[in-house]
């Protein structure tokens, strides 16, 4: 697999580290006021406050875009400083300060529409909700923010009567005030800052328990008959985690609150999640889409890993994230078996190999970046997950656990670094794990094996050929980017009446390339290399036909007969495709027949057509969505054919009746003789779009995909342009703001009237607005493009969006390189031919002259 060229640290990065602490924060109270019509939050944040020594002349709190009001130290007013961002106090030399002794300080506040931190979302009836990680809290009150300083906190706020707010840990008073309604709210264990949370709306409540302690889930009343559905597993999933992690749910409740317009996925507050309410299923998306629960499993997670055990630094946070993917694994493996959490693992490890070869590659742990959310990505979660697998694997289950119930015990109410997870696994196993950190945690990469096979009959010797392919020029290991790892491999040898024996064999891979002799008494009928495919890698299989096709027929480890089916994919004659048509039909598990589907795409023969249509009465929705967009590539009337029924009369599937509406789209495109014309399809697809609204617009933002294919005719584009208005549902508008970027061809005779609507949408605020106008341009390679992009960049407060920019810029800037120096070349060519035909005309004007005055000479 090739490697990213483009580097993490982007201009502007400088290592970060956390920063001196004078004083420990024992407790936070605010006290708060919020107008949700005027978009304003005002009270006092009380600071308890201890002196970690009587030398301490200053103190800096975090605090932007925030009006102070006034300053009390021990209720005495206090003189401050204050730029925007920091708020300061000078503490007399002769002013009290004993570690023995607490202090009280009170800062009075108010807040005008907060850029960050603290959100109000004008839905009816309106909404308000915090987000805190990495560093917003200080957005919306003033604090030490950074996750390394723990304390105990409380909230009490009044908002309207009509309206429910929700904070960490237990409610202590609920009481009409005036016009107002009051909660208090005091979560009793200590968490940093960017914990604390507050979510305010007129929410259904549905209450459950676990061992009696409240399990409580909010969301729009409008959303009330999803809330079950979605959320319903929650006390099993706190039964599971108190069991593996051997510590009991620690908090006093755990309540869901599902908001709008929520800027990530969803935050693990401590005792009280935040999720997008579009993690809200109806009955029909339930049926395959599987993100909700693993969404509440991840956030649920963190109640453990990132509140219970508190990240000291930004930069160890896939010590939380890394775990909390990886629960998702493992409640998946709990819920629905092994095959199903090592298919979802392989899901995970694509995810970050996408990013490392896409995007760029990095350390797990670099305290190196611009600023702290730039770390959140495919490394620090899925890669991170992969890690804690791997750990899991050198360990085996019963030192695994261990290990991770040592963690979880011996820091609970703590800060961590990653050096803590390998002393609690010493502690607990007395394994040292550290070669595996150093390759898989504090350097970037992963090994890209090439494993070729083949048999010696006359010897009785299975040949295995090992390669690690990433190999770079370099004196150490680590300059080589060398792996030095055991990589058991099964020798699978099929007995009479199908049953498989397997001998697994361990082998230490740490050179460029291996060769092993491995002596048998027969022939195997397949090798599995990575037996279980524990290891984070890619590896590509050279192997005979035979014993790929006996592989993926037998081997007992699923992802092992998904490699196998890739392999055959890349050999691609009729009797692979035969081979991998059989399997489809007799493969038990569902996902190596979506894998088998996809990998039928890929080989362009009648006979891969028409295995592909035998998958669309599968009856798992994954298999049919995978053919369905395997038949789209196909790009011919035939494979129109096969999904012109799908795309008109749909699916029970939201996701395969979408790839369908996108396939014909697609297939249109190409032109295919003697059908579809364009004009029919977009036909079908505007009535899609007319029709088919449902669950997060699944289905028309299909239909929208599929115009974006059409965009040879202008009303296809005007389509797209029609559906990115401010009226538009958000997820199709945000489909159809990226589908405008596909169709953004640099010829494209409507280039003007795209880049003018992306233009006025870049100057929207909304986070996932920022995010899909960015990505649109990114798709355009047009010169004009530079100055939208970098104007959003200095609007935007998001790192995300700052960082998708930068890379956008530089991504633009690559692909114009060539025809920036021919636009030079022109220009100058130009300027020479302007040149020459002023030199010309001034020639003509003389020869015009001289002849003149010649003429006139002659005359006399």
């Amino acid at each position: 697999m090739a490697v990213s060229s483009n580097t993490f640290v982007l201009s502007g990065a400088r290592p970060h580290y956390s920063p001196d602490r004078p004083v420990r924060v024992e407790h936070i109270f605010l006290d708060l006021t919020l107008d949700l019509a005027q978009h304003q939050c005002w009270g006092h944040c009380h600071l308890h406050l201890r002196p970690l020594h009587p030398h301490v002349r200053h103190l800096r709190l975090n605090a932007v875009g925030q009006r102070i009001q006034g300053v009390t130290l021990q209720h005495q007013i206090h003189p401050f400083t204050y730029d925007g961002e920091h708020l300061d106090l000078a503490l007399e030399p002769n002013f009290p300060l004993s570690p023995d002794q607490s202090l009280l300080l009170t800062i009075e506040y108010h807040l005008d529409r907060p850029q960050r931190g603290l959100y109000f979302v004008d839905t009816t009836p309106p909404q308000a909700w915090t987000q805190g990680e990495d560093e917003d809290s200080r957005y919306w009150f003033p604090c030490f923010d950074y996750p390394g300083q723990l304390a105990t906190s409380e909230v009490r706020v009044r908002v309207p009567h009509a309206l429910q707010a929700i904070s960490n840990g237990e409610l202590r008073a609920s009481y009409p005030e005036g016009d107002w309604q009051v909660f208090h709210w005091y979560q009793p264990q200590v968490h940093p800052t960017y914990l604390m949370t507050l979510a305010v709306g007129d929410f259904a409540v549905f209450d459950d328990q676990w061992q009696g302690k409240p399990v409580t889930y909010y969301v729009a009343k409008e959303r009330a008959d999803d809330a079950r559905r979605s959320l319903g597993k929650t006390p099993q999933m706190i039964d599971f985690f108190s069991r593996i992690y051997d510590y009991p749910y620690p908090y006093p409740k755990y309540a869901q609150v599902c908001v709008a317009d929520f800027i990530f996925g969803g935050m693990e507050n401590t005792s009280t999640t935040l999720l997008t309410d579009r993690c809200l299923l109806d009955e029909r998306a339930a049926q395959d889409d599987f993100r909700t629960e693993s969404l509440v499993a991840h956030e649920l997670a963190h109640q453990w890993f990132g509140d219970l055990v508190v990240i000291k630094h930004w930069s160890h946070a896939w010590l939380k994230e890394g775990m909390a993917s990886y629960a998702e694994v493992l409640w998946f493996e709990e819920e629905y078996g092994a095959d199903f959490a090592a298919y979802y693992r392989l899901g995970e490890l694509r995810n970050y190999l996408s990013e490392d070869s896409d995007r760029y590659r990095r350390p797990i742990v670099t305290h190196i970046y611009r600023e702290a959310i730039e770390l959140y990505d495919r490394h620090l979660y899925e890669k991170g997950a992969c890690v804690y697998h791997m750990i899991r694997q050198a360990l085996g289950d019963d030192l695994f656990w261990k290990a991770i119930q040592t963690f979880v015990k011996t820091y609970a109410h703590q800060t961590v670094e990653t050096v803590d997870l390998l002393r609690a696994i010493e502690t607990a196993t007395g394994r040292n794990l550290l070669p595996l950190f150093d390759q898989y945690v504090f350097r970037g990469g992963h090994p890209d094996f090439h494993v070729s096979y083949r048999w010696e009959s006359a010897d009785r010797l299975a040949v295995l050929t090992i390669k690690q392919q990433q190999v770079t020029e370099g004196v150490s290991p680590l300059e080589r980017n060398l792996f030095d790892l055991r990589i058991p491999v099964a020798i699978g040898t099929v007995e009479a009446g199908g049953n498989v024996s397997l001998q697994t064999l361990t082998l230490r891979v740490y050179e460029p390339e291996h060769t092993f002799y491995l002596p048998l008494p027969q022939q195997p009928s397949f090798v599995s290399f990575d037996a279980g495919n524990h290891t984070l890698k890619t590896v590509t299989l050279e192997y005979p036909l035979p014993e790929l096709m006996a592989q993926l027929r037998y081997d007992p480890d699923v992802l092992g007969r998904i490699h196998a089916a890739i392999a055959l994919g890349k050999k691609g004659n009729l009797e692979v495709v035969n081979a991998l048509a059989t399997a489809l039909k007799e493969e038990p598990f569902w996902g190596v027949r979506q894998e088998i589907a996809s990998v039928l795409g890929t080989i362009r023969l009648d006979q891969s057509l028409e295995a592909l249509c035998c998958a669309l009465e599968d009856p798992q929705p994954q298999v049919r969505n995978a053919a369905v967009e395997a038949i789209a590539s196909f790009k011919s009337a035939a494979a129109y054919n096969h999904l012109k029924a799908i795309a008109k009369h749909g699916d029970p599937s939201y996701r395969v009746e979408a790839a369908a509406l996108k396939g014909i789209g697609m297939i249109a495109a190409a032109k295919p003789q003697p059908k579809p014309s364009p004009e029919k399809v977009l036909k079908r697809l505007r009535s899609a779009l007319d029709t088919r609204q449902g669950w997060n617009e699944v289905v028309r933002c299909g239909a929208i995909a599929g115009v974006g294919y059409l965009k040879e005719l202008p009303e296809a584009v005007e389509l797209v342009l029609s559906y990115t208005a401010a009226t538009v549902p958000q997820p199709l508008r945000l489909a159809a703001i990226r589908t405008l970027g596909a169709m953004g061809d640099r010829h494209h005779p409507q280039l003007r009237q795209i880049l003018e609507r992306l233009e006025q949408l870049s100057h929207e605020t909304f986070f996932l607005t920022q995010v899909a106008v960015v990505q649109a341009l990114s798709q355009i390679d047009h010169p004009r493009l530079l100055a939208i992009l970098q104007a959003v960049g200095d609007r935007t407060s998001d790192g995300r969006v700052k960082r998708l920019v930068d890379e956008s810029i530089a991504k633009l800037k690559n692909a114009l390189g060539t025809d920036e120096r021919l636009k030079t070349l022109e220009t100058t060519l130009s300027d020479l031919q302007k040149e020459n035909q002023t030199l010309k005309s001034r020639l003509e004007h003389l020869e015009a002259k001289t002849k003149a005055t010649h003429a006139d000479a002659a005359a006399n």
